[in-house]
């Protein structure tokens, strides 16, 4: 693999400082361990916290600051560069987001619009290691509101 240049260093650098920023900033994060621009694996930097002790749960003032510092990278790029120049780099923070959003709604009751309710997510059949089709366990009208509220969630992080 090439070296990365002068370029993908700045916006590496500014990505993960918008993460560490964050997190330094937000009510309710783990202590920051570590930040690198060092590529490992197909990461080009990272954040790294680390928790004070053992969590069993996390309150739902954690979990939107876990969004925001998700979506803290893209926010500093764009910040810095401009809306047409932020790039792919927030592809799995955006993945992570998305995740913790969509359990959020639909395994922890974090919306109003749904209540207190668990809703199973969409499933995937797999038939010898291929997904041969999407089961979904709720009506269209119901996840339409889920994937709007998981939106929301990050929508609301993001900004």
């Amino acid at each position: 693999s090439s070296a990365m240049t002068q370029a993908e260093k700045e916006l590496t650098a500014y990505h993960e400082a918008g993460h560490a920023i964050l997190a330094l900033n937000v009510p309710s994060a783990d202590p920051l361990h570590k930040a690198t621009i060092i590529p490992r694996g197909r990461a080009l930097g990272m954040v790294m916290q680390l928790p004070e002790g053992d969590r069993y749960s996390m309150s739902y003032k954690y979990m939107i600051s876990r969004l925001a510092i998700m979506m803290g990278g893209r926010v500093a790029e764009e910040f810095k560069f401009g809306k047409e120049n932020i790039t792919s780099g927030a592809s799995s923070d955006i993945e992570q987001a998305t995740k913790l959003a969509r359990a959020m709604v639909t395994r922890w009751g974090f919306s109003d619009k749904l209540g207190h309710v668990a809703y199973g997510d969409n499933q995937e059949e797999v038939f010898l290691g291929h997904s041969v089709a999407r089961t979904q366990n709720v009506s269209e009208e119901t996840a339409q509101i889920i994937d709007a509220e998981v939106r929301r969630l990050i929508d609301e992080a993001y900004s």
